[in-house]
This record gives C-alpha cells, sequence and structure tokens, in this order.
C-alpha cells in the first residue's frame, strides 16, 4: 500500500468504531461520546466552523496516553490533544474526525527545582496555576498569551505574550519535553542542563508542532525569580507612528523593558467602556519594568525622556500592585471589550509579526486598509517584538461579508510576508493559515512533511493541520 493511501484523509469508519468501542469498555466515563462533550472540544475562538471528534478521552498518566496513541495507530484514528480550547486557528478541530485527547486530569507539578530554576510539569496545567502552585519559591514561569491557556497547548503552538520581549516565547522557556510517538513510545527529548550540543534539537521540533508529531505528556520550564519591583504605566500618543518609534528608540537603546503593548484609538475606546478606564482614546503604549527600586525608576524615567522625544504625552506609571493590575486587567481583556462594541457581530483575530523596523509602516497601512474598505477592526499589539493582532468585527451570516474578512487577513498576511515577517507571530497555523506557508517558507514546508511522514507514517496526529501532506 502506498503511504498516500496509507494516511488518514477522509474519516475511517471502521476503525474509529473499533477504537470508540474499546475506549468505552477500558475507561468508563473518562471517554465520552455524548454530542456535548464533543461540541466542546471543537471550540474554536475564530469564525473557523467547528469539526467535532468522535470521542473525548480524560487521562489520568502518561501510561494511558501510550495506550491510545498505540489503539488509534493500529486502526488509523486521527488524535487530537486537547488543552483549554483557547487557540485561534482551528487547531482543535477534527476534520477527518477521531479521539480528542483532552490533559484535564494531567495537570500535576511533577518537580521544582528552584536553584537551578526549573519545572517540569504535566500538559493540562494552565500558566495560571503554575504560578500560583510556584509563588511561594519566588520563582515564576513568565510566558503569558493572555488566555489561562495550558503549557501544552502553548508549547504545541509555541506560544508567547506580553511579557515575550524580555523572557523571550515558549521556545526559550522549554527546556525539554516528552512526547508519545506513533509507535507507542514516550520519548524525552533532552535533559535538564542549560545549554547542550548533543545532536538534533529535537525539543525545538516538538514545540510549536501543534500536536502534529506526537502527543506531548511533561514539559520541562526554565523559571525565572520573581522581581524585586515592578513598575508599569500607559503613555499616549498622537499617531500610531510616533508610538512606534517610542517602542523602536526604547528596543534599540537597550533599555530592558518587561512589556510594551501597542493599542489604537479604537482598542483605547473599548477599553475605556469594557473596564472603566479614562484614559485618552489615542494611539497607548502599556509598558512594564522589572527590577530593583532603582533601575525601576531609572528605567521608567528612560522611558519618559523617549516618549518626550517622539511627541507622546506623560508617561503615567506606578508601582502599586493594585494599580497595575487593573491596567494589565483591561490590556488581557481587550478581546471582549472589542466584541461588546457591536455582540452581534462574528470575531476574527489574527496576527502577524515583522522587523520592529518595519512596524509603524505595517501597522499604518493596515489601518489605511481598514479604512478603505470600511472595515470594523482594531489593534493591540507586542509591540517590542513587532508583533500585533487585528480583532475584526463582521457580520458571519453574509458571504459577502465573510469574503471581505477572508480577503483583509490575505491582504494583510501579504503585507507582513513583504516586509520579511512571518504571518502569524504567536497564534500558529492550524487551518486558518496553512494558505500562506509555502509563500512564506517555500521549500521548507516539503521539508516539514517529510518529518511528519518519518514520524507520523500513518497521519494520525492531528491531521489536516500547518499545511496538506
Amino acid at each position: 500500500m502506498a503511504l498516500k493511501d496509507a494516511q488518514v484523509g477522509t474519516r475511517n469508519e471502521a476503525g474509529i468504531a473499533t477504537v470508540i468501542g474499546s475506549l468505552k469498555q477500558s475507561y468508563g466515563e473518562r471517554f465520552q461520546t455524548g454530542e456535548a462533550f464533543r461540541a466542546q472540544h471543537a471550540h474554536t475562538t475564530t469564525y473557523i466552523p467547528s469539526q467535532v471528534p468522535d470521542g473525548v478521552f480524560f487521562p489520568e498518566k502518561s501510561d494511558e496516553v501510550k495506550a491510545v496513541v498505540s489503539l488509534c495507530a493500529q486502526h488509523r484514528v486521527p488524535l487530537i490533544p486537547f488543552g483549554t480550547g483557547s487557540s485561534l486557528e482551528g487547531q482543535v478541530n477534527a476534520p477527518y474526525g477521531g479521539i480528542s485527547i483532552d490533559f484535564q486530569k494531567m495537570r500535576r507539578v511533577l518537580e521544582v527545582n528552584s536553584e537551578d530554576l526549573d519545572c517540569t510539569v504535566e500538559p493540562g496545567i494552565t500558566r495560571e496555576e503554575l504560578n500560583v502552585y510556584l509563588r511561594d519559591t519566588g520563582l515564576f514561569f513568565p510566558i503569558d498569551p493572555g488566555a489561562n491557556a495550558s503549557i501544552g497547548g502553548m508549547t504545541s503552538t509555541r506560544a508567547s505574550g506580553t511579557n515575550a520581549v524580555r523572557y523571550g516565547t515558549m521556545k526559550d522557556n522549554v527546556l525539554a519535553v516528552t512526547a508519545v510517538t506513533a509507535n507507542g513510545e514516550e520519548v524525552r527529548t533532552a535533559r535538564r542542563a542549560r545549554k547542550s550540543s548533543a545532536g538534533y534539537d529535537m525539543t525545538r521540533l516538538f514545540v510549536g508542532a501543534e500536536g502534529t508529531l506526537g502527543v506531548l505528556t511533561s514539559i520541562t520550564l526554565r523559571l525565572h525569580g520573581i522581581p524585586q519591583m515592578i513598575g508599569g504605566g500607559v503613555c499616549s500618543f498622537p499617531t500610531i507612528r510616533q508610538a512606534c518609534d517610542a517602542v523602536i528608540m526604547t528596543i534599540q537603546l537597550g533599555i530592558p523593558v518587561a512589556r510594551i503593548e501597542l493599542l489604537d484609538a479604537l482598542q483605547m475606546k473599548c477599553c475605556n467602556a469594557y473596564s472603566g478606564l479614562s484614559y485618552e482614546e489615542t494611539p497607548t503604549l502599556f509598558l512594564e519594568f522589572h527590577g530593583s527600586e532603582e533601575t525601576v525608576a531609572l528605567q521608567s524615567a528612560q522611558f519618559s525622556e523617549i516618549a518626550a522625544e517622539c511627541g507622546g504625552g506623560t508617561f503615567h506609571w506606578t508601582v502599586n500592585a493594585e494599580e497595575r493590575t487593573k491596567l494589565w486587567k483591561a490590556r488581557h481583556d481587550a478581546y471582549w471589550a472589542s466584541r461588546a462594541l457591536a455582540p452581534q457581530l462574528a470575531a476574527l483575530s489574527t496576527d502577524v509579526c515583522v522587523p520592529i523596523s518595519q512596524l509603524s509602516d505595517c501597522i499604518t497601512q493596515t489601518q489605511e486598509d481598514i479604512a478603505e474598505h470600511g472595515l470594523l477592526a482594531m489593534i493591540v499589539g507586542h509591540a517590542g517584538d513587532g508583533n500585533f493582532h487585528v480583532l475584526l468585527l463582521f457580520d458571519d451570516k453574509s458571504t459577502e461579508a465573510i469574503q471581505q474578512a477572508e480577503a483583509f487577513v490575505e491582504r494583510l498576511n501579504n503585507r507582513a510576508l513583504g516586509m520579511d515577517g512571518t504571518c502569524t507571530g504567536e497564534h500558529g497555523i492550524g487551518q486558518g493559515k496553512m494558505a500562506f506557508m509555502a509563500q512564506e517558507l517555500g521549500g521548507t514546508v516539503d521539508l516539514m512533511r517529510q518529518v511528519k511522514r518519518a514520524l507520523d507514517p500513518m497521519n494520525i496526529f492531528n491531521p489536516g493541520k500547518i499545511f496538506h501532506l
């Protein structure tokens, strides 16, 4: 049988029926086929239609993951890992049916090595749960994508977020993973050493693979000390370009900003209304600095000078924890604040990332595009990385509006790629951005296909994501 004939590409009804029967018999209530369970596990926070799995399995330990992978491989049935369902590009959909593996019962902290600044966790634990657990150690895990996502999901989508400008993304903070491969074997990709020259970097291969190469069962993470002092604040600017100029100068001068977030005027209007704030409704930067009392004050003063030079207003900053929490709660609620502007409309959240020198041009051209086509959309970005998000509100009952939304996303991605950027800084590819992979990476996509075929010859791991075989 040719490889392409053996791969999952259509529903394998006989195999699915056999696997469902076996899982029901072996795991009882920890395997569910009810319509409500299945619908919840195809939930996608974008306009991409849901595609439900045939059943949902809740493993409690890695041996059970190994068993279900072996069973599904034997009968050529797809497996779709599931964390919290907060992915944005259809990563948890089941286009060919199959079994969703929900890790909510695998959320333990397996090990904390305080002296080495690392820990090992199961994939189902969320970033907030992990930081609550770590609080008494004086350590924290800094990657903050906004949603209270699972560590397994964050690893699989190579997530980042508001702290990435200082602490990096998941690829910088995952030291090792254990993963169950297509033959049912559990492999560990690395040891806990901070660096190694031992062969291929298999850890980075699984980080960002979106569950297409295997099922993660544990992740070893780099931790950081909780800063002695944290200062944060806001600064408004007349234009997006001036705000971006302040970001570029801050980064180029080497000021160790922990967070530097950009919100456009419409997004600020939404945040003010939703979160009860009273900031100027102009392009605004939210910032945060970590360090000692002296360094936080120094960095805040340095940014104030930069803001003034770029035409910005006063940088209002504080070290008061309650005030900072209110500020960042408003930033993290930006999605819901935007939805509240027109709750009758659907939302499409998309992101791109460009070299930081291109950020102001890319955002300015995107705003011109939005205005020219009469779209309702707001922009928020992790400006220190050159990464920004557009939330487009549109009528998903209208074929014309859907076509306009898709055309806008295509123009946005082409614009970013034309500036030597990427079609996604942190959302991942999933189903939604597959069309841009060849344009961005060319023949490298064929190399990815070879890796996929080598590690998953039956194409059971999250098929129909990132690229078509």
